[in-house]
């Protein structure tokens, strides 16, 4: 699949916004946490820390800087690439993920039943699909992929002369995909399964970076859980 083209309505520049270094708190934060007890760790507020801290950064960066819905990518105008490319993205990655879920996790001998205590497995059907499902999309990539790896992106973006390498921000891709794959709550509730969001990240930020369009990956994430979630749902289903 072609990769779709930059957004014309590109961002602010982003060497001119204020606070972009806000963006480093939520990694503090993470990895403050995995710096803690294990009794500390268990408990779900202190989970939610790093992303509660991301979104009290979000809300200071945002009241200092002008321009915001573009500085995250929030460009409506490219609503139509969003379903183009967002659509087809989260199927093929919720595809690929169900099978790596159902197949391989379960070919190597891992036992996904867990699955069916997660907070996402109490929420009624007709709640979490699609409504609950969008919101997370929604929220989740505004914080990560909009907030952390676009201020993140920002800050490299002074450190490299190269053209190609400020717009690859291959440092603030990688911070920013990890941050999300090992997010305490994204961890304690998936388990083992979390390192999946690893590639989800960077695929995601690839794709935020490259067109400057949010919604994309909005797009793509929501389409991509509803694949994931029904179709595991069913097999627990199936197999209970």
């Amino acid at each position: 699949m072609m990769a779709p083209a930059p957004d014309r309505h590109a961002p602010v520049p982003i060497g001119t916004e204020r606070g972009a270094a806000s963006a480093l708190l939520p990694l503090a934060a993470t990895l403050t946490y995995y710096s803690l007890p294990s009794t500390l760790q268990a408990r779900t507020l202190i989970q939610l820390t790093p992303q509660l801290v991301s979104y009290a950064a979000l809300a200071w960066w945002t009241a200092h800087n002008p321009g915001i819905a573009p500085r995250l990518g929030l460009v409506t105008s490219a609503g139509p690439d969003a379903l183009r490319w967002g659509f087809p993205t989260g199927l093929l990655l919720g595809g690929l993920n169900t099978w790596v879920i159902l197949v391989v996790f379960s070919n190597l001998g891992y036992d996904i039943r867990f699955l069916r205590d997660t907070p996402h497995a109490q929420v009624p059907l007709l709640i979490m699909v699609p409504w609950f499902i969008c919101g997370i999309a929604v929220f989740v990539e505004l914080n990560f992929r909009g907030f952390v790896l676009g201020r993140l992106a920002a800050l490299e973006s002074t450190f490299w002369t190269s053209v190609r390498l400020r717009r690859l921000s291959p440092v603030a891709l990688a911070l920013s995909a990890l941050a999300f794959a090992f997010d305490p709550f994204m961890v304690n509730t998936f388990k083992g399964l979390h390192w999946i969001a690893l590639w989800d990240g960077l695929i995601w930020g690839m794709i935020r970076l490259r067109t400057g369009n949010l919604l994309i990956t909005i797009v793509a994430h929501a389409v991509e859980v509803i694949v994931m979630y029904l179709a595991v749902r069913t097999a627990l289903m199936i197999e209970s």
